[in-house]
């Protein structure tokens, strides 16, 4: 969410971003709303008054002129009462209207209208030179037997059943990321995967992307499809102190997306499915472009570390103002090779939001003078499984099916390759 007072005196920056993001959303009858809005308060200020100039006129008049003075009270209390309801009803529309204006991106970023705009940064290492037939990563996992096939019996479509020592490997993939957070500094926690709307609406999930989120039945909570719904709530209405500042977290968390709007794409596999984990890292800053633009590069660095450590090749992405999403001061993907594919695909998405996400989630602190301001909020994939081993996978194969652990990940392990399932 936006600064209201800052939208009223800049309309033309936020028509430029809602085109700019491809949003739809008619800026002008927000804005017309919003002057209703004010109307209708200053409107209620003036009844107010009024009925308090009356009543204390009433013990002062004389007693035949009470009648009428308490008459045009009630008159005044009445009109008040229909202005409130209709406040309400504007100010829950406004609301409304508000959680659909962008944050302006950063100057830097490509402007386009999807993807197709995303513009290379550079890249990081070599795909791997393969002397034999490689195989994607299904064919591994089948070959050795290292997936259940039954489960999709059981579980329904996009669904994974890890077996062997790949079960381990997820497993030991997980505490990898979670101990590479805290020697970064970071606290470390485990959420639970569900949370209340007011926390979706917070990150920005709702009501945009309400539709990749599963509701459970006969409760008020919602299944997150990432840690930063739960990380992004948990200092909501606080008030920290500047010293506190920057807060950093890494979250782990089963994740869940009904993955709306994808029939078709990556059926086979492990690239697209309903359940994963996740290990996010989570930044709160103080209201700074600085501590914002560090914190960023900080993320970032986490990210390509972690991916050197597993020996992936990667490219990082500016992403365009069409593709970042309406929240976004500033996105960059970071894409690891995938030998089947013959290209790059996501893995990590690195984005600063400003006080975009603080507005909406009331996260705030008091600053060096005292006064209270929002935060800025950023995030970053630390580390999120099935989608890594389709890479690790497929780049670490070698040529009798089996597959290199790289050597990070041997201490987790205790072996240097993953054998088949007996």
């Amino acid at each position: 969410m936006v600064d209201l007072r800052h939208l009223r005196r800049n309309p033309e920056v936020y028509r430029e971003a809602i085109r700019l993001k491809g949003v739809a959303l008619d800026l002008d009858g927000l804005l017309a709303l919003d002057a209703e809005v004010q109307g209708l308060k200053a409107r209620l200020q003036d009844l107010q008054t009024e009925r308090n100039r009356i009543a204390k006129e009433v013990p002062k008049a004389a007693p035949e002129a009470r009648p009428a003075l308490i008459a045009q009270g009630k008159a005044l209390a009445e009109e008040a009462k229909g202005v409130e309801e209709a406040l309400r009803e504007k100010e829950a529309r406004l609301w409304e209207l508000l959680l659909h204006v962008p944050l302006p991106p950063w100057p830097g970023a490509p402007v386009g209208p999807d993807d197709s705009a995303n513009v290379e940064i550079r890249r990081v290492g070599n795909p791997p030179d393969f002397s034999f037939p490689p195989l994607d990563h299904v064919s591994l996992l089948e070959k050795n037997g290292w997936w259940e096939p039954r489960i999709s019996r059981v579980s329904g479509s996009r669904t994974y059943a890890l077996k062997g020592d790949l079960a381990l490997y997820e497993l030991a993939l997980i505490r990898f990321a979670m101990d590479y957070m805290v020697r970064k500094g970071y606290t470390p926690l485990t959420l639970p995967s569900y949370a209340r709307e007011k926390a979706f609406i917070g990150t920005g999930h709702f009501p945009a992307a309400r539709d990749q989120v599963w509701p459970i039945a006969g409760t008020d909570l919602y299944l997150t499809g990432t840690a930063e719904v739960v990380l992004n709530a948990l200092h909501s209405g606080e008030i920290l102190g500047l010293e506190e500042l920057p807060k950093r977290y890494a979250g782990y968390a089963p994740a869940f997306r009904s993955e709306a709007g994808s029939f078709g794409k990556d059926v086979r596999g492990l690239m697209r499915v309903h359940q994963f984990h996740k290990v996010e890292q989570y930044v709160l800053t103080e209201a700074s472009l600085e501590a914002s633009d560090q914190a960023f590069q900080e993320l970032l660095q986490n990210a390509e570390e972690i991916l050197g450590l597993l020996e992936l090749p990667y490219r990082l992405l500016e992403v365009s103002t069409g593709d970042m999403g309406p929240g976004k001061w500033r996105q960059v993907d970071l894409e690891v090779w995938v030998p089947s594919e013959g290209r790059y695909r996501e893995t990590h998405s690195c984005s600063a939001l400003l006080d975009w996400q603080a507005r909406r989630a009331d996260l705030r602190y008091r600053d060096g003078e005292g006064k209270v301001r929002y935060a800025y909020t950023l995030n970053n994939t630390a580390l999120a499984t099935p989608r890594i081993l389709v890479m690790l996978l497929e780049n670490h194969q070698l040529e009798d099916g089996r597959v290199r652990v790289p050597k990070a990940l041997v201490p987790y392990l205790g072996k240097e390759v993953l054998e088949p399932c007996a």
